[in-house]
């Protein structure tokens, strides 16, 4: 078996790291010494594309495979980018978009996908919970069923891009009586009532990674936000923490050849 990257990776590799070289990495010292979010690295990340990796080319992507996805995080943490920058892009595209591309209607997908593939949308996942992290199992967010929707109510913490996303995907049970078979996915736009944000929280690290709490309180969702089918929340949340912690690896990679370059300098 050949392991060996091909011509078109290795070029795409490079193309990502002369870009990041030059373009991305000369801002990030001053907006990690600011500790806030930095629309114009975002939209350095847009414009080449990196937002939007893996979702189809008819979406506005460019259907990248898991492994060009790592190289572009390996590419970007060793040309120097903040881990905080790395750190939302990988809660936009994989906690929130690619969890919407992989079980989201046809009609979700055409609304959220192309907003989110551009930047235009800033995504994240709420999973997290104070008394829950990865166990999703344990969470306490509750999902009342309407007559046309859902009423979510519930407090979300250290969710990864909150102060600033416009797309939401929230988790809550639908049934705790059946615990983690009860748990449901959600779609929450930002404005909706009852959806909230805390103050972002101040960090040592990752200080361009707006991170906060999410409130909910009587939050009123309508059926068609449901994603991937009531009870189907565990199932998403394993997945998209999959993808999202396999391609992380890669930015942690690059920031340390970027720290052994330096230090060989």
């Amino acid at each position: 078996m050949d392991f060996c990257l091909t011509e078109e990776q290795r070029l795409f590799r490079e193309t990502v790291y002369r870009y990041a070289c030059n373009r991305i990495a000369p801002m990030c010292e001053e907006a990690d010494l600011r500790g806030e979010f930095d629309r114009d690295i975002w939209s350095a990340l847009a414009s080449l594309g990196i937002l939007g990796l893996p979702f189809p080319e008819e979406l506005g992507g460019s259907g990248a495979d898991i492994v060009t996805c790592c190289l572009a995080g390996e590419a970007l943490g060793h040309a120097g980018v903040d881990g905080g920058s790395l750190l939302a892009w990988g809660a936009h595209t994989y906690l929130c978009g690619h969890n919407i591309l992989s079980f989201g209607t046809e009609e979700q997908k055409r609304k959220y996908i192309p907003r989110l593939a551009t930047g235009e949308w800033i995504g994240c996942m709420g999973l997290t919970e104070p008394g829950s992290g990865s166990d999703a199992a344990s969470l306490r967010t509750t999902a009342v069923k309407t007559s046309s929707g859902y009423v979510l109510n519930g407090t979300k913490t250290f969710i990864t891009n909150a102060p600033v996303s416009d797309v939401f995907v929230i988790f809550a049970n639908a049934d705790p009586a059946k615990k983690h078979e009860g748990i449901t996915a959600f779609i929450v736009e930002k404005g909706t009532p009852g959806l909230s944000t805390g103050r972002p929280f101040h960090k040592m690290g990752c200080r361009c990674s707006a991170t906060s709490e999410v409130i909910l309180e009587d939050c009123e969702v309508p059926e068609e936000n449901v994603l991937g089918g009531v009870g189907s929340g565990w199932l998403i949340a394993l997945a998209g923490v999959e993808w999202d912690r396999c391609t992380l690896l890669s930015p942690l990679l690059g920031c340390a050849m970027f720290n052994l370059d330096a230090c060989a300098r």
